[in-house]
């Protein structure tokens, strides 16, 4: 970027050096399992405070890495659902939950870390509240939910929230799956994130219109 100087430069360096790191680490170990001089070993700093110095607490770290990612999802997720406007077929708004996820994956290329990383922060409570407050809040899925909700005027509310839940989950799940094989260099069907994209919306797309029994239905 033309006016940056050599340190500033040098800082944004070092930070990118930190959230990769951080962002294998905790993809690999679990987020609780890694220190801070783990992470500026791995990130190539002599300085063990570096972490401290550049993001402070952990959780900020976490926040951190997050936002690099959801930030360019919500760009990809923004075209999809300016794209799907004014459909009423229930597969092209699931399309718009999944797509910007496998899109973002797989435009990082191999190996990536982002879906094993996710899914630790996910499954930590504490951690995922910390993370999820931005993009729930982004316009797109806003518009993306009421399209969503749209098509499923009839759904309790109840059966509706869980549901998402186990959408969140599938796509969660599925993505670590895919790569964590392409990581380690196994042959995983499907062939193409594309593939994965079109098998998960197939599925979500049953489960969203599935008849609802018991109590709610």
């Amino acid at each position: 970027m033309a006016g940056r100087s050599v340190r500033e430069e040098k800082v944004g360096a070092t930070k990118e050096a930190i959230l990769t790191a951080a962002e294998r680490l905790f993809a690999e170990r679990g987020v609780h399992n890694v220190s801070n001089r783990q992470i500026s070993d791995a990130a190539g700093q002599g300085n063990t405070t570096a972490v401290n110095y550049h993001f402070g607490n952990k959780t900020d770290l976490v926040r951190a890495i997050s936002r690099r990612h959801t930030e360019q999802i919500e760009l990809i997720r923004d075209r999809l659902v300016v794209a799907t406007q004014g459909s009423t077929t229930l597969r092209d708004w699931v399309a718009c939950m999944v797509r910007p996820v496998t899109e973002h994956l797989d435009s990082l290329g191999s190996p990536t870390w982002y879906a094993r990383f996710n899914a630790q922060v996910t499954a930590d409570p504490a951690l995922y509240e910390a993370i999820a407050t931005e993009p729930a809040s982004a316009p797109s899925l806003r518009t993306l939910l009421d399209g969503l909700n749209a098509r499923l005027p009839d759904l309790p509310p109840e059966v509706q929230a869980a549901r998402g839940a186990m959408a969140r989950h599938l796509i969660v799940q599925m993505c670590v799956e895919r790569e964590r094989a392409l990581a380690s260099g196994e042959s995983y069907p499907p062939g193409v994130w594309t593939d994965t994209a079109d098998l998960l919306i197939d599925a979500l797309t049953g489960l969203w219109d599935a008849p609802v029994s018991g109590p709610a239905g």
